[in-house]
């Protein structure tokens, strides 16, 4: 609390009190009071308007130095209103009802949002439990009749896919109620991944080369599958008509962690696009030519390898390739026995 600018709000105030001190000192003059009377009496009034303006000040001084401190040290701001104790003053006391009034509003609407939040998530849980039985049950009939079968194969995988991406969406808000963190085997997750896909990677007559995923990383093994499976189902949507689709997974392990790599040589990605590729609805270039592109697949990725404390980079060239690196940490704490 600046001691000028409180002087400045002020100053209508100080205007009047002078003023009423110029005519009192004029009132006494005029009734003939002996000129040390009204030198004592002026004095006495200075002094009093000094001595309670001072003590005005430096009582809210110190309330709002202890309230701009709190809301500097707290990384939630909206906290301090259980921090701020009563002052003095009653102004002080309006401010801070004000403040709890508001925090508990917010408190209120805040609960209000979670659990509408948290119905619609279960709600969508719900219902991709429910779509996939008949997408299961399509996938069946395609086994059954292979003259129809090759063709709705991928359609029914390309479904399956969007309805897996909405659930773990749904999920990638609060998965710490969802994941395990524990060791796990890349070349089995990935395996699993190559498993899921091979209708489409026949189709497409793609190779897959591999190299050092003979190694355990501490993840989820669900969602990591998830992310690597978004990751071919990239390559697989965005490859070249020009050339066979090539796909390569290898793992680099060093002190600071394991580091997962996955390339295809499809179209690649545009230098400018690069930056805004995990961001959510971001198409650029690959997407306006693929018109079924929605922008979310990188951003779920993303989100979940930030949630699961893993760090992803993507290194390509338009026209030649595309590599997503996935970083894992190394921490014992985490291993189990």
């Amino acid at each position: 609390m600046n001691f000028w600018d409180y002087i400045k709000d002020r100053i209508i105030i100080y205007i009047m009190k002078t003023t009423a001190i110029v005519i009192s000192i004029i009132f006494l003059s005029a009734f003939n009071v002996k000129s040390q009377a009204i030198i004592v009496v002026t004095n006495i009034l200075v002094v009093t308007v000094l001595m309670s303006e001072l003590w005005e000040y430096f009582r809210k001084r110190d309330f709002y130095i202890r309230l701009n401190n709190s809301l500097a040290e707290l990384d939630k701001k909206y906290l301090l209103p259980e921090l701020v104790n009563y002052p003095e003053f009653y102004e002080g006391k309006i401010m801070v009802n004000a403040l709890r009034e508001c925090d508990k509003s917010m408190a209120e609407n805040v609960a209000e949002y979670r659990r509408q939040n948290k119905e619609f998530r279960e709600y969508i849980e719900m219902w991709v439990h429910e779509a996939k039985i008949p997408v299961a049950s399509l996938r069946l009939m395609c086994h059954n009749n292979q003259d129809v079968g090759r063709k709705m194969t991928g359609q029914i995988k390309r479904i399956d896919d969007y309805i897996e991406s909405v659930l773990y969406y749904a999920r990638s808000e609060n998965p710490e109620l969802d994941y395990v963190i524990k060791e796990v085997s890349l070349k089995k997750i990935f395996g699993s991944v190559a498993v899921r896909n091979r209708e489409a990677l026949q189709i497409l007559d793609a190779a897959i080369e591999t190299d050092g995923l003979d190694i355990n990383v501490l993840t989820d093994g669900k969602w990591i599958e998830f992310i690597i499976g978004q990751l071919m189902a990239n390559s697989i949507k965005y490859c070249s008509p020009d050339r066979k689709l090539f796909l390569r997974a290898w793992a680099d392990n060093n002190d600071k962690g394991v580091i997962f790599h996955f390339r295809d040589n499809g179209k690649g990605i545009l230098k400018e696009d690069i930056p805004y590729i995990f961001e959510k609805s971001f198409t650029g270039h690959n997407g306006r030519e693929n018109k079924s592109s929605t922008g979310m697949g990188l951003f779920i990725v993303s989100n979940l390898c930030e949630r699961l404390g893993h760090r992803i980079d993507v290194v390509s060239e338009y026209g030649k390739y595309t590599e997503i690196q996935i970083v894992f940490g190394k921490n014992d704490f985490y291993k189990m026995s």
